[in-house]
C-alpha cells in the first residue's frame, strides 16, 4: 500500500493527528446533530409563531382551530406592534431603513410561505445590536413588516464560541502531554539503540510507561546485556590469544639468533613470518582498542595527514598530497585518527599500482579526509561486506592481511560520529573518504571558504 506524500512519520505525530481529527470530527458531528435536533426545530416553532404573529397583524379575521372567526380590533393590533416591535414599511423607506443589507434565506422564505399559504419573502439583518428579519407576504404585497429579535444578542455568541475553541484547545493539548509522556521510554530506547549500533553499550533503561512498552524495554536491557557480555568475553579471548602467540613467536626468533651462518637466509625468512605474525597480532589489539572510549582534543587534521604522509613515504611509495589550505581544526583522537590513514594508505598500497594521494577539505558542517589509489578499485556488491572483520576486498588473490585494517578505521570514525564513504578515485581506483563533524569554532572559521584543498609542494 503506497503511503501519503504528507503523512507523518513519527508515531508521536501520527497519534497526534489521529486525536485531532477525531475530536474535529466529534465537533461537525456534535454540530449536525444540535443543527438538526435543536436548531432547527426550534427555528421552525419560531417560523410558525411569527407566522401567526404576522397572520394576526395583516388580517381583520383569525380563524381558530375550530374554525371560529375570531375579529381582531384595531387597539389590539397597535398594542402588538408597540409591544414586539414590530414596523410596517414600503419598499422604498425599507430600503432606507436597512433593508439593502439584508440577506434573503430561502429555506426560512419557504417555511414562512407553507405557514402562511402563499409567497413570503424572507430577509435577515445582522446589525451591531440585534438581528432584524424583514417579511414581505402576499397579504400585503406592498408592505414590508421588519420584526427586531431583542431578545437575540451579537454577544451572546461570542461565551459559546469562546469556550468552544477553549475546551478544544485543552483536548488538543492534553493529546500533546498523554502523547509525550507515553513516548518518552520509547525516546530514551532509541536513543539507546543508536548507541549500540555504535559500539557503545548503555547503562540499563528504566522500566516505566505501558506495559507493553516495559515489556520492550526489559527486553531490550536482556540484549544489550548479552551484547555486553558477549563483546567482553570476546575481547577477553582475542587478547588472551594475542598475548598467548607473542610467547612462541619470541622463542623462535631467539632461535632463530642462534642458527649457523648457513642458514642465515632461512633465519631471514622465518623473522619475515614472525614480523608478519606481530602484525597480526597488533591489529588484532588495535581492533580491541578502538572499541573503547577516546578521548577527543582540538588538533590540526593536516598536521596528522603530514606525519602520516611523511612516515609512510619512502623509496618504493610516493605519496601525492593534497591538502585543505592552513589548519583544518578538529575535535578528534590523534592516535586514533592516525591509525585510521595508516591502515588506508596501507590498504592503497596494498592493492593499489603504487599511486597514492591523500587529501583533505571541509563542506558544510563536516571535515573530511581520503586516501586514492590506482588499483582495480572494488565491485559495489562487495563494498557492504568490506567493513566487516576479517573480510578483504580481494578474495580472488592470495595477499596478506587479516582484513581488520578497514574495521578498524570504520569503528575509529564511527566514534567521531563520522561516516565513511567509498567511491571511484581520479585514476579509476577505490576513494576512501572519511566525515568527520566540524567544531563551531573551524566552521565559522571557515564561512565563506568552500573547504576545496589546495595542492601543497
Amino acid at each position: 500500500m503506497r503511503r501519503l506524500r504528507f503523512s507523518p512519520r513519527s508515531s508521536f505525530a501520527r497519534t497526534l493527528l489521529l486525536i485531532v481529527t477525531l475530536l474535529f470530527v466529534s465537533l461537525v458531528t456534535t454540530y449536525l446533530v444540535v443543527l438538526n435536533f435543536a436548531i432547527l426545530p426550534s427555528l421552525q416553532q419560531f417560523n410558525k409563531v411569527l407566522a401567526y404573529e404576522v397572520r394576526m397583524l395583516m388580517t381583520d379575521r383569525l380563524q381558530l382551530e375550530d374554525g371560529t372567526l375570531l375579529e381582531v380590533p384595531p387597539a389590539f393590533r397597535r398594542e402588538i406592534y408597540r409591544e414586539l416591535g414590530i414596523s410596517l414599511y414600503t419598499n422604498a423607506a425599507a430600503e432606507e431603513s436597512g433593508l439593502r443589507w439584508a440577506q434573503h434565506y430561502e429555506f426560512l422564505s419557504q417555511q414562512m410561505a407553507r405557514q402562511l399559504g402563499g409567497p413570503t419573502d424572507v430577509r435577515v439583518e445582522v446589525n451591531k445590536n440585534t438581528p432584524v428579519v424583514w417579511l414581505k407576504t402576499w397579504l400585503s404585497p406592498d408592505i414590508w413588516v421588519r420584526v427586531p429579535l431583542t431578545e437575540i444578542h451579537q454577544g451572546d455568541f461570542s461565551p459559546l464560541f469562546r469556550y468552544t475553541l477553549a475546551i478544544m484547545l485543552l483536548a488538543i493539548g492534553g493529546a500533546w502531554l498523554f502523547i509525550r509522556i507515553q513516548n518518552r521510554p520509547l525516546v530514551e530506547l532509541e536513543h539507546a539503540a543508536l548507541q549500540v549500533g555504535k559500539g557503545n553499550i548503555p547503562p540499563p533503561l528504566r522500566e516505566y510507561g505501558a506495559s507493553e512498552v516495559r515489556s520492550v524495554t526489559r527486553a531490550f536491557n536482556q540484549m544489550t546485556s548479552g551484547v555486553k557480555q558477549l563483546s567482553d568475553d570476546r575481547t577477553l579471548l582475542m587478547a588472551g590469544v594475542s598475548h598467548d602467540l607473542r610467547t612462541p613467536l619470541t622463542r623462535i626468533r631467539l632461535a632463530t639468533e642462534m642458527m649457523g651462518a648457513e642458514d642465515g637466509y632461512l633465519a631471514e625468512s622465518i623473522n619475515k613470518d614472525i614480523e608478519e605474525c606481530n602484525d597480526i597480532i597488533e591489529q588484532f589489539i588495535d581492533y580491541l582498542r578502538t572499541g573503547q572510549e577516546m578521548q577527543t582534543e582540538l588538533c590540526d587534521l593536516n598536521a596528522i595527514l603530514g606525519e602520516v604522509i611523511a612516515a609512510e613515504s619512502g623509496y618504493e611509495r610516493e605519496i601525492d598530497a593534497s591538502l585543505a589550505p592552513g589548519e583544518l581544526m578538529m575535535n578528534v583522537h590523534p592516535l586514533s585518527i592516525k591509525r585510521a590513514v595508516v591502515n588506508m594508505v596501507v590498504n592503497a598500497a596494498r592493492y593499489g599500482n603504487g599511486w597514492i594521494k591523500v587529501s583533505s577539505g571541509s563542506e558544510l558542517q563536516r571535515g573530511w579526509f581520503q586516501v586514492e589509489d590506482d588499483g582495480p578499485g572494488i565491485k559495489p556488491e562487495e563494498l557492504k561486506h568490506l567493513l566487516q572483520p576479517f573480510v578483504r576486498g580481494d578474495s580472488a588473490r592470495s595477499t596478506s592481511g587479516t582484513g581488520l585494517g578497514l574495521a578498524i578505521v570504520q569503528r575509529i570514525i564511527d566514534g567521531h560520529a563520522g561516516a565513511l564513504e567509498f567511491g571511484v578515485s581520479e585514476r579509476g581506483g577505490l576513494r576512501m573518504r572519511a566525515y568527520i563533524p566540524l567544531p563551531m569554532a573551524t566552521r565559522d572559521a571557515l564561512n565563506g571558504n568552500n573547504g576545496q584543498p589546495k595542492e601543497k609542494a
